[in-house]
Order: C-alpha cells, then structure tokens, then sequence
C-alpha cells in the first residue's frame, strides 16, 4: 500500500502539497503512489523559475524506466523555487518522494482553488 500522510493536499494526478512557513507559498512533490507506478525516475523536466503556472496546467515531465509522466499544477501561482538537484539526479524521488524529492514551491494567487484538492481520505480512494 502506498503511504498518504495525512498532513498534505493531493491531487487526482498523483501531485501533493504542503503549506510552507509563508502562508502564500507551498511545496509540491509527486505522491508515493506515483513513484511506484512510475518505477525508477531517470529524468526530470521542471517549470522555470518565476514562471506563472494555472491549475491543472502541465507543468513539466518525469521519466523513468516505464513511461514519461506529465506533471500538473495542483494549484495557480508564481514558481518560487525549484529543488535543482533533482534534475541532475532524480534519483531521491524513488526513494523519498516526500521529504528529499520535493519539485516546487509556488506561491498561490488563489486560495480558494485549495478547496478542489484532496484531503488523505479522498485520495486514498483514488491511490489503489
């Protein structure tokens, strides 16, 4: 069974988010569900810094041994950051797509596309 920490935000695309320590700013990553269906992670492709992203958007790629993935926006903001080392090696997220293995942090422009998100519960119906 794939872990589902109860303290983050999913989206039916396999993404998660976290608030930060700046209210406006959260974390993304991909779900454990999605590493496993996705086997090793060979190559990542991630939005630029600063770029303007809109939900649901795609906004980058993951390869691995399987299949490439699209990576969708799971909430419209501004691209604060980018966890750089992970596309020289993306290794981290086989192994800790939650902690190490985060993408990006966006700061949202609108709070109320939080409510379209998944809590634990309702993801866990649809990571099987």
């Amino acid at each position: 069974m794939s872990e589902i920490r109860p303290e983050l935000f999913y989206t039916k695309e396999h993404e998660w988010i976290k608030k930060t320590n700046n209210p406006k700013v959260f974390q993304m990553g991909i779900t454990d569900f999605a590493q496993s269906a996705l086997g090793d992670v060979t190559y990542l492709e991630l939005p630029e810094l600063d770029s303007t992203i809109s939900q649901n958007d795609v906004v980058g790629s993951i390869e691995s041994v399987k299949s490439v993935s699209e990576l969708f926006a799971p909430l419209s903001g501004k691209v604060t950051a980018r966890n750089e080392s992970l596309l020289d090696d993306p290794s981290p997220l086989n192994s800790s797509p939650y902690d190490d293995a985060w993408l990006l942090e966006i700061e949202i422009t609108n709070e109320s596309e939080l409510s379209q998100l998944l809590g634990p519960e309702a993801y866990a119906s649809v990571a099987q």
